[in-house]
């Protein structure tokens, strides 16, 4: 766990100082989430040390993983490897190539895979599946908090998905994140490999479903965005806490 919270702080730190260095956060209008933290725009710490704290906390998620390589093999050699490259390379190169949400998702799921395979050193489809769902419910916060950064972003050479497609075009993407994340609870229930109480999650949809009505409307209005933000923000949380919820009283359940 200490080894996953060091690389995520990781890239963090480093995503915002080579948004720095690169001039997006001076030119972008920061909110409470996008923009990135303000930390070095308003020059409350220096850029070398935000990037030398992120450089200590890509080392020791680095060497945290290390020592289960040592215990488990190549598989966590391999999804270690991946990560670090990700994280390094995650502002300078990947968000370039207008790769970043399939990063991000593949990111989550390999978070998924490498926690259950140190615990049962085996991977199987419902690791697989599960590591997905939390994958896009990751892409998703991406996604939707790259919106008011598309200008800045643009400008400075970036290539997320909004700047391809547009934002009016990109914003009808907006329920293919829920839809695969509910799609993908759907088929793990009924082939058996989630328990019922998974459904649980579909409570969720609630949050979104007058974001997804209201942001093609809103794209040019950053105080109504930022709502929309925030609910997407608090569906991706919530729906990712339930499904996690869903398997606990499932364990509690066959053991009452």
């Amino acid at each position: 766990m200490g080894g996953v919270i060091a690389l995520h702080a990781s890239v963090d730190l480093l995503n915002d100082y080579w948004d720095y260095k690169r001039g997006i956060d001076t030119i972008t209008k920061r909110t409470k989430f996008s923009g990135g933290t303000g930390v070095l725009p308003e020059g409350l710490l220096k850029p070398s040390t935000v990037y030398r704290a992120g450089m200590i906390c890509l080392a020791s998620g680095s060497l945290a993983g290390a020592y289960f390589i040592v215990l488990h093999g190549w598989i966590i050699a391999v999804i270690l490897g991946f990560a670090i490259l990700s994280i390094y390379f995650y502002s300078t190169k990947i968000v370039d190539s207008g790769l970043g949400e399939i990063f991000v998702g593949i990111k989550g799921t390999m978070i998924v895979l490498g926690t259950m395979y140190i615990q049962t050193q085996a991977i199987m489809p419902t690791n697989i599946v599960a590591g997905v769902i939390a994958g896009t419910l990751s892409s998703f916060v991406l996604f939707i908090t790259s919106f008011p950064d598309h200008d800045a972003d643009k400008q400075k050479g970036r290539k997320t998905l909004v700047i391809a497609l547009g934002k009016s075009k990109a914003s009808s993407l907006y329920w293919v994140f829920p839809a695969v994340v509910y799609g993908l609870v759907m088929f793990g229930v009924i082939t058996e490999m989630f328990p019922s109480y998974s459904l649980i999650v579909f409570t969720g949809i609630f949050m979104i479903s007058k974001s997804a009505s209201k942001i093609k409307k809103s794209l040019d209005n950053m105080d109504e965005f930022v709502h929309i933000m925030k609910s997407t923000v608090l569906f991706s949380r919530i729906t990712g806490a339930l499904f996690v919820v869903s398997f606990v009283i499932a364990i509690l359940a066959n053991n009452s």
